[in-house]
């Protein structure tokens, strides 16, 4: 039986994936070309997301995965030699098969499980951001308003409490800015604060702030030089679905527009998992889906391989499958209609093997096998073969509490994101702003009270005058004056009628 050790597999280059008729192999040269691993429920895919990590880690290179159940966690823990793994290493040739633990950093959005991760409203962008709040277009007009007199007038955005006074400011000079920018209509306005509401009360105000998120410290390389897994604790960012696919969304968006271009490269620079990738697509307007394709098509430049993980393969686009070349097909049931047509597109995305009736043997699949197609050579998939995957060196199933608590505080980022910073931004400028027009407004009637109001008593005492009090007295005589003759003129006209 052919022998595979996990030191040189990785060494040469590759990653060993497991068994067909022959050892089956991830490239490290073409892993950023992208990836997709499908399967139903419980056939085994986070077991092979959780390999690919490991192995990716163990060549060196940076990985990111949103961990949705906890499972993913144990990655960070030594695995435990369990039967069915020396098993399944024995019969893939896995000799020998050694656990261990992974340089791990644990993040979450709302700072529970891990690091805080926040973004700043402005990173976020009206597109994304039109997304999260289910803006029609009339509302994503004035939001991308709302942003461009923000820059226009040196205004930073960085949490929610800013986009909502911005709204409010934009409302209230409507018509000052309609020639500019173009009209603000009030019901829009109306919806667009009622949304924000929701999106506070879903927590996203844990996520909108400061220090943001330096997308660098995904690329973290352990001193022995493997590459950190940043698991991203995902389970409860999954009741808000839309929350969580616009946040790996800009993820994606901010890496490829901070990261430089490097070209074809030995081996990726980061690795990004991006489970449950059907909420990504679902729903999603034109405009984000050619965001969604421009950057899976251009992030491969920037030395970044991206891998969609995903119950059906319908679930993503043809224009973003087509950019797919790694893929690996665990089983898919085929109850209904729909299903079929799965199957059948699925079958048909595979170089075909001539031993094989891919669209039977997808339905016929065990739990830990998958149909494998890599791509190799000049950058063409290889013929689809039946594979045994390999089990993991890090452990299957989640960490402790503990144990978590343990990897966040040893992190090499622990203290930088943990505490919220609130610097002055759009909130407290036009906080300031209405103050000051207030005061100004406070001070104009002041003045007129004194022209009017004659000199200031005290004690009931006279004050001296001086010779500003001294002209506003002889004006407000003069006044007095005027009206006097005013009244008198019209008790004459009421009695007399106008006749002398």
């Amino acid at each position: 039986m052919a022998q595979a050790s996990p030191a040189s597999v990785f060494q040469d280059g590759k990653i060993f994936l497991g068994k067909s008729v022959k050892p089956e192999y991830l490239e490290l040269r073409l892993a950023n070309r992208h990836g997709l691993i499908t399967g139903a429920t419980g056939t085994g895919k986070t077991v092979t997301l959780q390999c690919l990590a490991e192995g990716f880690s163990n060549a060196g290179v940076p990985v990111f995965a949103a961990d949705i159940k906890g499972d993913l966690s144990g990655i960070a823990a030594v695995g435990e030699p369990k039967d069915f793994l020396l098993k399944r290493a024995k019969e893939i040739g896995l000799d020998p098969y050694e656990n261990t633990a992974f340089p791990t950093m644990f993040w979450d959005v709302f700072g529970e499980q891990g690091h805080p991760v926040r973004a700043t409203v402005l990173d976020m962008g009206p597109l994304l951001l039109a997304r999260l709040l289910e803006l029609n277009e009339v509302q994503e007009g004035v939001l991308n308003i709302a942003f461009r007199v923000a820059a226009d007038e040196k205004m930073p955005i960085i949490d929610l409490k800013d986009l909502r006074s911005l709204i409010n400011n934009i409302s209230e000079r409507s018509k000052e800015i309609m020639s500019k920018y173009g009209n603000v209509a009030t019901t829009s306005v109306g919806s667009i604060q009622r949304r924000l509401l929701v999106l506070e009360e879903q927590g996203a105000n844990s996520f909108f702030g400061e220090p943001a998120l330096d997308v660098k410290d995904f690329m973290r390389i352990a001193p022995d030089g493997r590459g950190v897994i940043s698991i991203l604790a995902a389970d409860k960012l999954m009741e808000k679905p839309r929350l969580y696919s616009t946040f790996l969304l800009w993820m994606l968006t901010k890496l490829w527009q901070t990261l430089p271009e490097v070209g074809d490269q030995p081996k990726p620079k980061l690795v990004f998992f991006f489970d449950e990738a059907h909420l990504l697509f679902s729903e999603a307007p034109k405009a984000l889906l050619e965001r969604i394709e421009q950057v899976a098509r251009l992030i491969r430049s920037k030395g970044v391989g991206v891998y969609f993980i995903t119950q059906n393969p319908l679930d993503v686009p043809n224009t973003v499958s087509a950019q797919l070349g790694n893929r690996v097909q665990h089983a898919l049931r085929a109850f209904t209609p729909q299903e079929q047509k799965a199957i059948r597109a699925a079958a048909e995305t595979f170089r075909k093997n001539p031993g094989l009736d891919t669209e039977q043997v997808i339905k016929e699949l065990k739990t830990g096998e998958a149909l494998v197609s890599t791509l190799e050579n000049k950058g063409e998939p290889s013929i689809v073969q039946r594979t045994l995957i390999r089990p993991p060196q890090g452990r299957i199933g989640p960490v402790s509490p503990e144990e978590r608590r343990g990897v966040i505080e040893y992190s090499p980022v622990y203290g930088k994101y943990e505490e919220a910073v609130d610097r002055e931004s759009a909130h407290e400028m036009l906080t300031k702003r209405a103050d000051a027009a207030a005061a100004q407004t406070a001070e104009a009637d002041s003045g007129w009270g004194s022209i009017f109001g004659g000199p200031a008593q005290a004690g009931g005492k006279r004050q001296p005058t001086s010779f500003g009090g001294q002209v506003a007295k002889e004006v407000q005589k003069s006044i007095a004056r005027s009206a006097g003759t005013m009244i008198k003129n019209i008790i004459i006209k009421s009695i007399f009628g106008g006749r002398r």
